[in-house]
């Protein structure tokens, strides 16, 4: 296999109008034969290049090799001893106030401020268009850049009760209003709830069910008819990938994780995912492995697509690029690595007005697991809550609303966070604007 690899990257690297910023993707990677004494001490599954996808072959689940990773990982310890003595919600503010000092220096106004003064449409909502449902954030991964730092030590997920409030905003809501029922996690395939929402979901009548997935929670015990049920149920799978090379992908996720992901898309290819004229939309995620924006879509699409039919024969619908958002698991990385002033930096020299006009939080609703509100997934993370104007209160729940209406025309909340959805060609959970 990696002698496959080394000549894979070769030809990577010589593609006709590789773009630069995406050779970063290989910027890691060490000779082949430094590979083998990691293989020797980690146990991962391992498919031969071209070997066709058996989706009955048993694979252990990845739970206990992430849970090891955790215990072996100095920063993350440090970060459950802070989370034990200080709580989650002073440790949030703590990496607030980092960002803020950051733009402090650097003499920036809010993000307001910048928006205004470059003649962007005013921060409020419009009516809903996608309802996105956190359904916890239990999941069999703990990836290096996680904003909603999930792992398999995270308990919270969303009940019955919270997930029949979603879908009855969605029943009730204006014939053909909202046009997608965006799913994520944590990974929500692992959440008791998923399949009956996805079910309730589809009856409704919902155009677009999108399942936000990590790919290898299609390989978990119990998950082995996964793919064979999304593509019964129509449901859009968008996949995490932040690259096509092994390095840089159990780097950020954990080792073993992208060879998992390739078997993972060969059972998803082998229902029709993918596949031109099949209507089963696959859409793969890049996001970046440092303190750098995100490649132009469709300079980097071609280069995925190249890469991943010509190594392992896998196809994909369309490629998505998102920016790290400098909140979380990357904001701890760039503090600890002494980059936060210059990425943020980065991200201010980028600002894009074009981009302020098609964020995500002015037409999608964020619902977190325990049926509380907000304008965006990382607004959610951060604990940035949303309420009717004049109403004096930080948060709002589900279970407050009538209709996804009553949200129309709230202002936004918006923070210093913000200006990693607006830099380069904007980043959002449906990518680049």
């Amino acid at each position: 296999r990696y002698h496959c690899w080394s000549k894979t990257q070769t030809m990577l690297l010589t593609l006709p109008n590789f773009p630069t910023s995406a050779q970063s993707c290989f910027a890691s990677v060490p000779p082949v034969c430094d590979r083998a004494p990691r293989l020797q001490r980690r146990r991962c599954v391992t498919y031969a290049v071209g070997q066709k996808s058996d989706s009955a072959a048993p694979v252990d689940s990845l739970i206990p090799q992430t849970l090891e990773d955790m215990e072996a990982d100095v920063d993350f310890q440090q970060h459950l001893k802070s989370l034990a003595a200080k709580g989650q919600a002073a440790l949030t503010r703590e990496e607030r106030l980092k960002r803020q000092r950051s733009l402090d220096s650097l003499g920036v106004p809010s993000f307001y401020a910048v928006a205004q003064s470059r003649g962007v449409t005013p921060l409020k909502r419009s009516a809903t268009k996608i309802l996105q449902l956190n359904i916890g954030l239990y999941c069999n991964q703990a990836c290096s850049h996680c904003h909603v730092e999930s792992s398999p030590k995270r308990k919270e997920v969303m009940d019955r009760e919270t997930a029949d409030r979603c879908l009855h905003l969605l029943r009730t809501a204006e014939p053909g209003s909202v046009q997608a029922l965006d799913i994520t996690g944590g990974a929500p395939e692992l959440n008791p709830q998923f399949r009956y929402i996805v079910e309730e979901a589809r009856k409704i009548g919902v155009p677009d069910i999108i399942d936000r997935c990590n790919l290898t929670a299609l390989l978990e015990p119990g998950q082995e008819d996964l793919a064979e049920y999304l593509a019964q149920h129509r449901v859009h799978v968008v996949a995490s990938l932040p690259c096509y090379g092994s390095e840089n992908v159990d780097k950020q996720r954990g080792f073993g994780v992208f060879e998992r992901s390739i078997e993972a898309l060969k059972r998803l290819n082998a229902q029709g995912y993918g596949i031109p004229g099949s209507g089963l939309r696959l859409d793969l995620v890049y996001n970046p492995s440092g303190p750098f924006l995100a490649p132009a879509q469709e300079k980097l699409e071609p280069a995925y697509r190249s890469e991943l039919r010509g190594a392992y024969g896998i196809e994909f619908t369309s490629l998505l690029a998102l920016n790290n958002m400098p909140i979380k698991r990357f904001a701890d990385y760039l503090v600890k690595s002494k980059k936060l002033d210059e990425y943020m930096q980065l991200l201010l020299d980028s600002y894009n007005p074009a981009a302020a006009e098609g964020l995500m939080c002015r037409d999608t609703l964020s619902v977190g697991w325990d049926g509380r509100v907000y304008d965006c997934d990382f607004n959610q993370q951060l604990e940035i809550g949303m309420a009717p104007p004049g109403s004096g209160r930080t948060h709002t729940s589900v279970f407050d609303l009538e209709t996804l209406d009553d949200v129309v025309n709230w202002r936004i909340a918006c923070d210093n966070h913000c200006f990693g959805c607006t830099a380069g060609s904007g980043s959002g959970c449906g990518g680049q604007k």
